[in-house]
């Protein structure tokens, strides 16, 4: 079967936390992508491949490595920069939001690209020549991470540091080249198979536990759609697609929606006082619980956020960060990391 054909997300049986928390961040990128963890069969990577049929299509420069966002010139690459000022004007066009896949094999060079060293003899002078990695390429996009638990130390190190500052910096002698690299991180694991560095556990802004727990009529249907997929996956996606397409356009409204949901005080010190309670106190996690928590109104379509929003998204957040003890959202992040990290 082609890799290029996906499994609809809206096909998936049950699962329902593990897909909200995809949809918040196809509708929202700001809240920091999503770790999903459970044991295989419990459709992580399925769900993880199939959102990207549900993102809506991006405007960028024709012809930009890094997808550059073409209404924000402010933040375009210097390539763009100098096609713009030389014509006065860029190409627009639209394509489908990128999806790139690291996995436990993926090497430095192929994540953050490479800085070739060039010698002008006309000149007299050396250069550096910036060859574009994965980074480059999931600029306003997705990275999918299977078996994230796996990944060595030095591709631990350039994801973190990508994922918070959203920049990538690659440095030689005494140059360095840096380029935009903003893109929703999805990373899936089994925790029976290898444990997860705190550092990169950390960058995450959700946290999901999938549980192979179907009820016996689930698991019929899953075996049933299964074997539709294989048999004729052309025919099956055509089932799925008026399915498909209303979650797509309801992703869309809740875009649209979000930049006018607004949170109250009352929220925001109940909010900061569950992070207190939880041990919790710095502002990244606050800042998360708010984003989301306004997500998850924009996807109701409401333009203001209730007590429920707010209660939901800590569940979604915390479950990775709290620091109590005796608090079971400990024991299941101490139980995935290594106690050396």
């Amino acid at each position: 079967m082609p890799n290029s054909i996906i499994y609809p997300f809206t096909a998936i049986v049950g699962q329902e936390k593990m897909k909200k928390a995809l949809i918040l961040n196809a509708i929202n990128p700001r809240i920091g992508g999503v770790l999903i963890y459970g044991k295989k069969g419990t459709a992580k990577s399925t769900a993880a491949k199939a959102l990207t049929s549900l993102l809506p299509e991006i405007n960028t420069v024709e012809g930009c490595n890094y997808n550059c966002d073409p209404i924000n010139k402010n933040y375009i690459c210097e390539s763009c920069k100098k096609k713009f000022h030389a014509l006065h004007h860029i190409n627009i066009i639209k394509k489908k939001a990128p999806l790139v896949e690291v996995t436990s094999s993926t090497i430095e060079s192929s994540l953050a690209g490479t800085l070739e060293y060039q010698y002008t003899i006309k000149n007299e002078e050396k250069k550096y020549k910036f060859e574009p990695g994965d980074l480059a390429k999931a600029n306003r996009g997705i990275i999918y991470v299977d078996e994230i638990n796996l990944l060595n130390e030095s591709i631990i190190n350039i994801l973190s540091n990508t994922v918070t500052s959203g920049v990538n910096i690659l440095k030689k002698e005494n140059y360095s080249y840096s380029h935009k690299s903003q893109f929703v991180l999805i990373g899936t694991m089994n925790p029976e198979e290898g444990e997860i560095r705190s550092k990169l556990l950390d960058c995450f802004g959700l946290c999901i536990e999938v549980e192979k727990n179907a009820k016996h009529n689930e698991i019929l249907e899953i075996i049933k759609r299964k074997k539709e997929f294989e048999k004729n996956p052309a025919d099956f996606i055509i089932k799925f697609s008026d399915e498909e397409n209303k979650l797509r356009d309801k992703i869309a409204k809740a875009k649209e929606t979000l930049e006018y949901v607004t949170i109250s005080g009352t929220i925001l010190r109940f909010i900061s006082k569950y992070c207190i309670e939880a041990f919790v106190s710095w502002n990244r996690a606050q800042t998360i619980i708010k984003e989301t928590a306004c997500t998850i109104a924009a996807l109701y379509e409401r333009d203001y956020v209730t007590k429920e929003d707010a209660l939901e998204a800590v569940d979604l957040v915390l479950s990775h960060r709290s620091k109590e003890s005796s608090n079971i959202r400990y024991r299941i992040r101490e139980r995935m990391c290594r106690a050396s990290s």
